[in-house]
């Protein structure tokens, strides 16, 4: 992996992650227009930029962060991240297999797309208008819509947690401000594992040329995902999910044609 395809693969990151149309599936759309093949590098580039992405969340929430007064705020994002952590490690053959299979994410792109055209009249009575307010049961409730985004890559994660959290009557807002907050200990998770098995099975990786091409596209995520994450919030306190919806169909379908008609992808 060249220096400017991690920088271009880390603004995809960066713009898809929080937005609820999968930066998973965006980066495997990329990856062959770009001429990126599957390499344990690039599989661990995928990972660990996503959590570089997600701590622009840190940075914009560090007050609840770092206030090791709000115990009950660790225990919800703990109980929550259990189900991610159990289904990833038992269903690991399965989600490898998932993640390489283009015609896969596609279809789960589309069917997830049309979820969210009709998601605001599903879930229109959002009584919890604060993240204070939500208690143990619906965080693993959320929690276990994650593993969702696991077991069907394309489905987006932030789609899968705000779904989640609109079912137990959270507004849109305070489901995404949740999602956000689940990301964190999630992709740490994700990305420690990543990095282990790196280390275990393929550690000629780990030379200084990658080491720097990750550092760069962490940078690069990290700062784009700042400044989207701002945008979406406002957004989802004005809008709904249909452009998602119709943006992920659009887009789903077009790689499946592109994939079978034009044997590309």
């Amino acid at each position: 992996m060249t220096l400017f395809q991690a920088i271009i693969l880390a603004i995809i990151e960066g713009i898809t992650e929080f937005l609820p149309i999968s930066s998973t599936a965006h980066m495997k759309f990329a990856n062959p227009l770009i001429g990126v093949s599957a390499t344990p590098f690039s599989d661990m580039f995928e990972i660990v930029i996503q959590l570089a992405a997600i701590l622009s969340v840190v940075t914009l929430f560090w007050q609840k962060f770092f206030d090791i007064k709000r115990l009950n705020f660790y225990i919800k994002l703990l109980i929550a991240v259990v189900p991610a952590l159990v289904f990833g490690a038992l269903l690991k053959k399965h989600i490898d297999a998932a993640l390489s299979n283009i015609v896969f994410i596609s279809c789960v792109m589309i069917g997830g797309g049309i979820i969210l055209l009709f998601i605001d009249n599903f879930f229109n009575k959002n009584e919890i208008k604060t993240e204070e307010a939500i208690g143990p049961k619906t965080s693993f409730i959320i929690g276990c819509f994650q593993v969702l985004s696991i077991v069907f890559p394309g489905l987006s994660r932030s789609a899968a947690t705000i779904i989640g959290g609109m079912s137990q009557k959270l507004t849109r807002s305070v489901a995404a401000e949740f999602s956000f907050f689940l990301a964190v200990p999630t992709m740490f998770a994700a990305s420690a594992k990543s990095l282990l098995d790196v280390y275990k099975e393929s550690p000629e990786v780990l030379v200084k040329d990658n080491m720097l091409t990750l550092a760069v596209g962490g940078v690069v995520a990290y700062v784009v995902a700042l400044i989207v994450i701002k945008f979406f919030i406002t957004y989802l306190q004005k809008n709904g999910f249909k452009v998602f919806g119709y943006y992920r169909i659009l887009l789903g379908a077009a790689v499946l044609v592109a994939h079978f008609v034009f044997g590309k992808m």
